[in-house]
This record gives structure tokens, sequence and C-alpha cells, in this order.
């Protein structure tokens, strides 16, 4: 007997039902990307392992898909490379991997494309990626990002535009309910020497990132393990438990006595000029949230960094990102800054399906159905309509076989197409088809010449 089929864990098929809603975000986050100038851009589903390790922390390395090589990759494996465990192992035996985000591949594609890129260079990317974790509610190991990225300029236009986007991506989508929580890799710096820890900012960042996911105790028990003081936790968490706004935040530490650090200063003189640029844009300001605590432990980033929220439902972000100024010049091209952001599609629809936002037109892949009662008349007559329907830019589909009306009807209804358009002897005979309308279930009588204009008028309606 054959194995029952199954997916590996943290993969799933898509049906016609859930595919119709996907590309509903899709479409809507590739226009708005288009709208704002960036261009499409598509990378190998695998990468060199030597391209994506050592850009995102050793955790995030521990979470790549490694590709074992063809063939047999023990070959030349020595019994003293198998004794030095498996991560020392893995170079020897697998030399690509499945890309662990976007962000990596696109700095690998400009560095190799320098002389052909013109900067800055705005591109939208909306491929798979793959992580090695463990699956859970909202969290895969095969998922969608949609990404856009500035690469080759310093503005922080960029960042402002970015808030601008997400904003308007929700305004489409129907969501109201949302945080983005923005910081600066240079305020958690300044912090890390505030409190005492210059030079441990990366331990900081991984161990606050967590703080949704452990709480305070559990942050405060990984910082004591890295050998953070008691007094350093204290003021750490004294300076994070304080929700202010930027300016407020700058002057609660003059007011203090503290020194404020250089790094710390340009870190919020960053933040008050995108809110500033936000604010000419015509941007909400309510979504917009100030939070220390955030820290996205990727090692990239070297500016602002930001993650978006929607309230209301059980599931983490569904868009981060930041500016990562030095991420080409892993790849040989220095000093091209970049900033850029990605939407995570798997977590959005979740969310739109849990708020129940998805409009009943996305499930309609077709707009009207042409019943088909019998090949002499009922079909001849149901193309010549079809064609019609089609060359007018409707999206429409003929049942193809002759069948009792009660198949066709529900044909209609699983397809959740809006219009029937019957041609029995009744209507052939007397130029007056039927339209049903499966929404409302009401049927009108309407001559030949006139079923183009009804349909038209039904479809917009």
């Amino acid at each position: 007997m054959a194995d029952k089929p199954s997916l590996p864990r943290g993969t799933r098929d898509f049906g016609p039902a859930i595919m119709s809603k996907r590309l509903y975000i899709f479409d809507t986050i590739r226009a708005v990307f288009r709208q704002y100038g960036y261009m499409p851009l598509e990378t190998p589903a695998m990468e060199n392992l030597s391209v994506l390790t050592g850009k995102y922390g050793d955790e995030g390395d521990q979470l790549i898909f490694k590709i074992l090589n063809s063939g047999n990759y023990l070959d030349d494996i020595t019994e003293a490379q198998i004794a030095e465990g498996a991560k020392p192992l893995t170079k020897h035996i697998a030399e690509k991997a499945l890309r662990y985000d976007l962000t990596v591949p696109f700095a690998r594609f400009l560095a190799m494309n320098r002389n052909e890129v013109a900067l800055p260079f705005k591109r939208y990317q909306m491929q798979p990626v793959w992580r090695a974790d463990r699956p859970q509610k909202g969290r895969y190991r095969e998922f969608y990002q949609c990404d856009a990225d500035v690469a080759g300029t310093t503005s922080l236009i960029c960042e402002a535009e970015i808030f601008g986007m997400i904003q308007q991506v929700f305004g489409q989508l129907a969501i109201k309910d949302y945080t983005i929580k923005f910081n600066h890799r240079g305020i958690l710096a300044g912090l890390a020497e505030l409190i005492g820890a210059t030079g441990q900012e990366a331990t900081m960042c991984v161990a606050i990132d967590k703080l949704d996911k452990i709480g305070k105790d559990g942050v405060s028990r990984e910082l004591a393990e890295n050998g953070f003081s008691t007094t350093a936790i204290n003021l750490l968490f004294e300076l994070l438990d304080k929700p202010l706004s930027v300016a407020d935040f700058g002057q609660s530490l003059s007011s203090k006595g503290y020194t404020i650090p250089t790094q710390l200063q340009v870190g919020l003189a960053d933040l008050a000029q995108v809110l500033d640029i936000a604010k000419s844009l015509g941007l909400d300001p309510k979504p917009l949230y100030f939070d220390l605590s955030l820290a996205r432990g990727l090692s990239y980033y070297t500016g602002a960094i930001f993650e978006v929220k929607i309230n209301g439902v059980q599931i983490g972000s569904v868009s981060g990102g930041g500016r990562y100024d030095n991420l080409t010049g892993l790849f040989g091209w220095p000093n091209v800054p970049g900033v850029g952001f990605s939407f995570g599609v798997d977590r959005l629809y979740d969310c739109l399906q849990e708020l129940n936002l998805f409009p009943e037109a996305v499930l309609q892949s077709t707009q009207v159905l042409i019943a088909n009662f019998d090949l002499e008349r009922s079909q001849p007559a149901g193309l010549k309509i079809l064609a019609a329907l089609r060359a007018a830019g409707h999206r429409a589909e003929i049942y193809p076989e002759p069948a009792k009306l009660k198949k066709q009807l529900s044909y209609a209804d699983a397809k959740h197409i809006p219009l029937v358009i019957l041609l029995g002897e009744d209507e052939l005979s007397s130029n007056q088809y039927t339209i049903k309308n499966m929404i409302t279930g009401e049927q009108k009588q309407v001559p030949m010449a006139d079923v183009l204009g009804e349909v038209e008028r039904a479809v917009i309606g």
C-alpha cells in the first residue's frame, strides 16, 4: 500500500479560494510599490551558503535551510571532520542553502550588477523564503515576503515613505487598528553605553528583542547570563519602561543629568526628521509609536528600524524593516547605503481572515457563466455571447457541456460567479435572454442586443 501523502511541517497547499485571497493581497501591495517608483526583481530560491551565513546573527544562521551537495556528499569526508560535529561539518557537505530573506540576496544582486544599476535603485520583490523554525500559528517554514528596498541614498525621505506605503496598503486592505513601532540602532547603541555595557549592544538587542516572548524576567536572566550587572539591567528597564515620544525621551535624559551619547543623539535626530517628513506627506500620526524596546535582532541594521503589528489578533508582526547602510560592503561594494522593509503575506492573510476583511468579490474568478442546455441551439448561441463578453473585457465562461440547470447553478455558486445567462428554448425563441443574479436570486429578461450593457451595469454596480 502506498504511503498516505503528506506535507512537510510548516508548509501548506493553497487551493483556489485561498489563492484568490492571497492574490488580492499581492496585487494590493504590488500596486502600492509601483506607485512609489519601485521596480520588480526576482532572485533564485537557493543561494550559496557563504552568501547567507553571518548576515542574520548566530540565531538566524541556525534557521537557514542547508541543501546537501548532489551526489555522494560524504565521499571526501574524513572521520576527523565528522568528529568535529554538525556545524563544522556543514560547510563540507552543503555549499548551497534556501534563501532566508530577500534583503541579503538583493545586496548580493547589487554587488554583482554594480555597473548596470543606476543609484538610487528602488526594487520590490515578492517571493517565498524558508526558515528552519518551529512551526506554530502565524509562523511557517515556507512563507512569502514582499520586500521594497532603496539602495544608494541616505535620505530619510525613504523611511517616511515606507511608513506611507504601510499606511496605504493597510488602508486598501481595510485594516484600521494597527501599530507601526519604530526605533533606531544608534539609540540602542547609546542605551548600551548609558548602562555601562559599551560594545555589548548586539547581546542586549538579541535579549530585549525577545521581551514579548519571554517577558522582563526572561530577558533579565539572559542579560545576566551574558555578563550584564544587576545595576545595568535595572537601569535598562528603567529606561525601557517609560513610553515617551522621540522629543520627550531626549529631554527626559537631559533633565536627569545623563550625558547623552553621540550615537543616541544621532538616532533621535534621525527619527525626529523622519516624523517631520511623514507629517509633510500627510501621513496619519496615530499608528506611529516610538518603542525603545524594539531591537530587531538581525545584525545588519544600522539606522532606523520598525515593525508593524495588527491589533486585536494573536499574530506576530506582519511587517518590519530598517536601514542597513553596510550590507553591500559584505559583498565587496562598500559605502552603498540602503533601507527597506517587508510584508509577511502569510501573516497578513491570517489577520485578514480572522478579522473577516476579505471582500466577497475576491473569490469571483469568473463574472459571468453562460448556461449550456443543448448542442444544437443553446451552445452555439452561448459561444457567440461568450466571445462578445470576453472582447468587452469581462471574465466569462460557458458551461462546457449540456447539463441540467441545477447542476450548472451549483457550479456557479461553488465558484462564486455572480451572474448566469440562461439560453433555454424560450429565451432563444424570443431573443429575450434571462440573466440570473446569484447573489440576490433575482432574474431579469433582457433583449439579446442589451445583454452586454446589462452585464456591464450588474458587474460595475
